[in-house]
């Protein structure tokens, strides 16, 4: 056996390529504004087309690492040099806010599509949200802007929601909540706060701690309580639905206190919903001496469904202010509401201590003489009735 140590293997002449994620990649501006300026120059005029090229570019572009070039293009066309001028050496484009038409509607699409870019830093974010609360606040944009923040991306990458929490609290400090909630209305944008959030996550609850959590309570309560009106809508139309289907009132009532279960609603918010359904699912005679007879049968046959949902005196309360202020609003009822409330009396919908609470206290403003001159004469009786009453028990007491 040879003493001759054994030569170790070489790797000489071999070379090992470096993995592409290893590689750090060349800043390169000028590229980026070249690939830039291409697709807005195709784009053309069109804002829609813009914003879609530059939604898609973000998946193939850094923003991120180029904002300060993209934001120069944005604004004045092409990357600046020293001193502020544009660079004689890169081609702009005519797409850019300094070469824009001179008037608000121009400046709110530009404001959309500069606001909200992925590519800024967070302090830059919270800087350009503070500046867009103070515009919205002074009236000089529209609250429709918002509609940017519900671009999928951003809401999926949580930009959108800490995008409003600064927008929000900015806006606030300049103006109070009901005209931030007005300016919102004004715009639809009241029912689509949810949008901020993906979809797994849009809901009241998660909405209400993140803002809670963030200082913002009152644009909680506030989008608690319209998406509490939303939900009051649908059903109220779910209830017409079943009626106009003719849908035994048994499944209704049954439909109806789960939804009230499911809901957390109050026994007197849904007896004014189930009112306003029944009245809505009829088309009413326009002859003041006939639409009478016709609402009586009318209520006569869904009374079951009224007396479902009255069963505590403050629900037939709230139903008594909801038949006056419909016989009020609707000019052709106005001789209606005394037959009204003695035909729900006979059915065991109302009773006499709420009806004497609405005669003497409790009733509202509107339309109150005619009303109560209508209602005198039943009152009397029912006085009466209660008294004979009271008089036979003590006697039986006796």
């Amino acid at each position: 056996m040879s003493n001759q140590k054994q030569q170790k293997p070489t790797l000489t002449g071999q070379r090992f390529k470096t993995r592409k994620r290893d590689e750090k990649e060349r800043f390169d501006p000028s590229q980026f504004q070249e690939s830039i300026v291409q697709g807005l120059n195709q784009s053309g005029t069109d804002l829609d087309a813009v914003g879609k090229f530059l939604d898609a570019s973000g998946a193939k572009l850094d923003y991120r690492r180029y904002a300060e070039t993209l934001f120069d293009i944005l604004v004045a066309g092409g990357m600046l040099a020293p001193g502020g001028t544009l660079a004689e050496d890169m081609t702009p484009t005519e797409f850019c806010l300094f070469k824009a038409q001179e008037d608000i509607e121009t400046m709110q699409a530009y404001a959309q599509l500069l606001l909200f870019l992925k590519g800024f830093s967070e302090s830059e974010c919270n800087k350009l949200a503070m500046l867009t609360g103070i515009l919205l606040a002074n009236g000089t944009i529209s609250a429709s802007i918002l509609s940017s923040l519900f671009n999928e991306n951003l809401v999926k990458e949580g930009v959108s929601a800490s995008f409003a929490v600064k927008l929000f609290k900015s806006w606030l400090s300049e103006r109070d909540f009901n005209s931030v909630a007005a300016s919102l209305r004004k715009v639809g944008m009241d029912n689509r706060l949810l949008e901020l959030f993906p979809a797994n996550k849009r809901s009241c609850e998660h909405f209400s701690k993140y803002f809670n959590d963030a200082g913002l309570q009152e644009l909680s309560g506030f989008v608690k309580n319209q998406q509490s009106i939303g939900t009051r809508k649908e059903l109220q139309k779910e209830i017409e639905d079943q009626m106009s289907r003719g849908d035994p009132l048994k499944d209704i009532i049954a439909y109806t206190r789960e939804e009230i279960k499911k809901n957390n609603i109050s026994e007197q918010t849904m007896i004014g919903l189930i009112w306003a359904s029944v009245m809505s699912s009829v088309e009413w005679n326009k002859k003041e001496e006939l639409v009478t007879e016709q609402a009586i049968k009318h209520l006569k046959q869904y009374s079951p469904l009224l007396k479902a949902f009255t069963s505590q005196g403050l629900s037939e309360l709230t139903l008594l202010l909801k038949i006056q202020e419909y016989c009020y609003d609707n000019i052709h009822f106005m001789k209606a509401f005394q037959k009204i409330v003695v035909l729900l009396y006979k059915a065991d919908v109302l009773s006499e201590e709420p009806i004497l609470k609405w005669y003497n206290e409790a009733h509202l403003a509107k339309g109150k003489s005619v009303f109560l001159d209508q209602m005198k004469a039943f009152v009397e009786w029912l006085k009466n009735a209660e008294e004979e009453s009271e008089s036979e028990e003590e006697e039986d007491a006796d």
